[in-house]
């Protein structure tokens, strides 16, 4: 327990410090508001200051060895994609590539230049003699399409009903 006279000088040192905190807070605010008229005159403001502190701490985070091992090991995983990717463009390349030149490949390009010739014939075309696969594909669409959509047996409907 306090004895009154222990009480009362709490409560003096109490107001005392009250006091000086007020006082400190006053000084505090001057000064603040001082520094605001010295940026001012300076020419800074809230945004540059902003950059200022961004520009300062991305600098200062690049600069942190995890950054930098973060960064490398990133680096690093990116090459060995790129490197994989090319590998994998290559392999299939090269895949189309014996695709194209085996004798499967072959007979079926033989076929379809030959359905296209029979088609050609039947509805009234006339044949090239070979022609490139790419050739041989689109002439067996527009084959396909005229026989599908208006070919002989279309024309033979219209007759009639002329």
């Amino acid at each position: 327990m306090l004895s009154e006279e222990e009480k009362e000088e709490l409560k003096a040192e109490l107001v005392q410090l009250e006091d000086e905190i007020t006082t400190l807070r006053q000084v505090l605010s001057a000064k603040e508001r001082h520094l605001v008229e010295i940026k001012q005159k300076l020419g800074m403001n809230l945004m540059n200051e902003l950059k200022q502190n961004f520009s300062k701490s991305w600098h200062d985070m690049q600069t942190t060895p995890a950054y930098k091992k973060t960064h490398e090991t990133l680096s690093h995983a990116g090459q060995k994609a790129t490197a994989a990717f090319s590998n994998v463009g290559t392999a299939i390349s090269k895949k189309f590539g014996d695709m194209r030149n085996s004798p499967t490949f072959k007979s079926f390009e033989e076929r379809v230049e030959t359905t296209v010739t029979s088609l050609k014939t039947k509805v009234g075309g006339t044949t090239h003699g070979g022609g490139s696969f790419e050739e041989v594909l689109s002439s067996a669409a527009q084959a396909s399409a005229q026989s599908s959509g208006g070919g002989p047996r279309r024309a033979e409907e219209e007759e009639l009903q002329c």
